[in-house]
């Protein structure tokens, strides 16, 4: 096989590498991620300077760009052929519910999913047993290849952070939703001036049987299936039923 590995913690951070370190047993790993952390990256793409990069070894280059970035290159620049799926994470924390907008880990994985490469995002939901979320990946993968989806989705991944052989199984899930974010922290710096930090995540609102909160909550795996298509499908009859009802000057 041939996998793309990209994230956006880093392309020091140690979720990636163990991830390229396991899934170097199915096959060719290349990995080509942002020099430094760019979380909550999401799906931005640099447009106002060019991409530096710097290749760290044969299969291992650093952008100075966003985790989109990093997989637009390596697929339409880099590499000579399409890799057969792309990889996204390990991410360091959740990509839980509402996080998946914000995401660069997710972010990574739908540009792939874009330029026509199946598609994998996979976090961990804390920071110590990065290796049983590169094990989650590398069963998912087997899987694929023995027997491939029949859709065509990104697969949202998030893994309990504890052994292997303590996961508590494996559920599809939907997205789950959390409460209003808390307010900003205000700090001051020496000279006086104000400085504004983001605040934590709100706490879950839906975390309902069923979602992707509920599994991590009870130890297991949550795989989620997203879709691009943002288009709210089902309010386009009402919609349409407002324009004729109302004067448009």
């Amino acid at each position: 096989m041939r996998i793309l590995i990209s994230n956006d913690d880093g392309i020091f951070a140690e979720g990636i590498n163990t991830l390229a370190q396991v899934l170097s047993d199915l096959g060719e790993v290349t990995v080509v991620a942002p020099d430094r952390n760019r979380s909550g990256a999401s799906n931005s793409l640099t447009i106002d300077y060019p991409l530096r990069i710097r290749q760290q070894s044969d299969n291992k280059v650093a952008v100075q760009g966003t985790p989109v970035d990093c997989v637009h290159f390596a697929l339409t620049e880099w590499l000579d052929e399409l890799p057969d799926i792309v990889v996204a994470g390990i991410n360091h924390g959740a990509n839980l519910g509402d996080d998946v907008l914000y995401s660069g880990t997710v972010a990574a994985a739908t540009e792939g999913y874009f330029l026509g490469v199946p598609a994998i995002a996979v976090s961990l939901v804390g920071d110590t047993h990065f290796e049983t979320a590169a094990k989650v990946v590398k069963i998912l993968i087997e899987k694929m290849v023995m027997q491939p989806l029949a859709t065509h989705k990104i697969i949202n991944v998030n893994v309990p952070d504890v052994p292997f052989e303590q996961l508590k199984g494996w559920k599809t899930t939907r997205l789950g939703a959390r409460h209003r974010a808390v307010s900003m922290i205000k700090k001051t710096d020496p000279r006086g001036h104000p400085l504004y930090w983001l605040g934590p995540p709100g706490n879950t609102q839906d975390a309902a049987e069923g979602t992707d909160f509920f599994a991590i909550e009870h130890g297991a795996v949550s795989i989620t299936p997203l879709q691009v298509d943002l288009t709210a499908h089902d309010a386009i009859a009402g919609l349409e039923s407002w324009m004729h009802a109302v004067e448009i000057r």
